[in-house]
């Protein structure tokens, strides 16, 4: 049975029934709904963060490890990214200056990306994002090693070109001259044999008996072998390529022939008095470009530094030529 409750009205001045109004129980009503629908609320806020479902828990854990594996994969593609900028580095500082070529310019490598930080890469960056950012520096990585394997390609080719070089230019002497005492004349203007002028002296002469061999410089190819009454007497004439060429004149007799591939240190004739000559003797000249250059300068295959200043205080002689 419900109770019932009741109040002294002091204006009647007796007890009466005691009646709610019913705007008030309406607003009961309400207060009780709205604190179930709030206590109801933060239960279920509190249940998701720290009672999620076993799918919520899955998807979690799935996020957690790909946040992880993307630190992981940033940290490499960052070590990656460090060991290839070494490498850009040394190609364009280091290889590419052994061989006299001009260094990659940084615009036709790859530009690199701007670097990000790790926090907000982690925390804000969804999963496609995510991925896009690793395929994007991948794909970045993947045109750097591309610009560098083409330029590692092109060295090669410069290593190969440098070998033929090395092999076309004139290195030793074209006598033997261990003891540095055939030297007899050198590069400039000397003391004309015949004339008893000042004239240019154009190459060394080298005295050795008649007979002693004569050897090639460099790798080349013959273009003269023989008297074309020129002064040289019996005389050859090698081209090495990359603009060089050598003369060698006064030999007594020729062992080569026109067009003739020859190699470093093969004997090419010996040594006479051929031509405009004063006594045995083999006129030896450099040339490059079609300029006369000091054939003392190459000798570097074959004398220590000690024994090259030697040879330039014989050379540096004013005496006078034998042709």
């Amino acid at each position: 049975m419900k109770k019932v409750k009741y109040f002294y009205n002091t204006n009647t001045l007796r007890y009466e029934k005691l009646v709610t109004p019913l705007r008030v129980k309406l607003l009961r009503v309400f207060s009780f709904l709205a604190s179930v629908a709030v206590a109801g609320f933060l239960f279920m806020q509190i249940s998701y963060r720290y009672f999620p479902s076993a799918n919520e828990q899955m998807l979690k854990n799935e996020n957690n490890r790909i946040k992880e594996n993307y630190s992981i994969l940033n940290a490499e593609i960052r070590r990656m990214n460090d060991e290839l900028r070494e490498i850009e580095k040394r190609d364009n500082q280091v290889y590419r200056s052994i061989f006299e070529a001009s260094p990659i310019p940084d615009s036709a490598r790859a530009k690199m990306m701007e670097k990000q930080a790790e926090d907000r890469l982690i925390a804000k960056l969804s999963e496609d994002e995510l991925n896009t950012s690793i395929l994007q520096q991948i794909n970045t990585l993947r045109n750097r090693i591309y610009a560098q394997t083409t330029s590692f390609t092109a060295i090669e080719g410069m290593i190969k070109n440098k070998e033929a070089l090395l092999a076309a230019t004139p290195a030793i002497q074209p006598v033997s001259n261990k003891e540095l005492t055939r030297l007899a004349s050198g590069f400039g203007y000397r003391i004309d044999p015949v004339y008893k002028t000042t004239k240019f002296h154009a190459g060394l002469d080298f005295a050795a008996p008649q007979g002693t061999p004569i050897y090639a410089t460099a790798d080349g190819t013959v273009t003269l072998a023989g008297n074309t009454a020129n002064g040289y007497g019996n005389h050859v004439v090698i081209n090495h390529g990359y603009g060089y060429e050598t003369l060698y004149g006064h030999m007594v007799r020729i062992k080569v022939r026109n067009g003739q591939r020859i190699r470093r240190g093969e004997v090419i004739g010996w040594v006479g008095s051929t031509g405009k000559s004063t006594g045995p003797h083999l006129h030896y000249e450099v040339h490059k470009n079609g300029r006369d250059l000091d054939p003392i300068y190459f000798f570097y295959n074959d004398l220590t530094p000690e024994q090259f200043d030697r040879m330039l205080k014989i050379a540096a002689t004013g005496n006078q030529s034998f042709d």
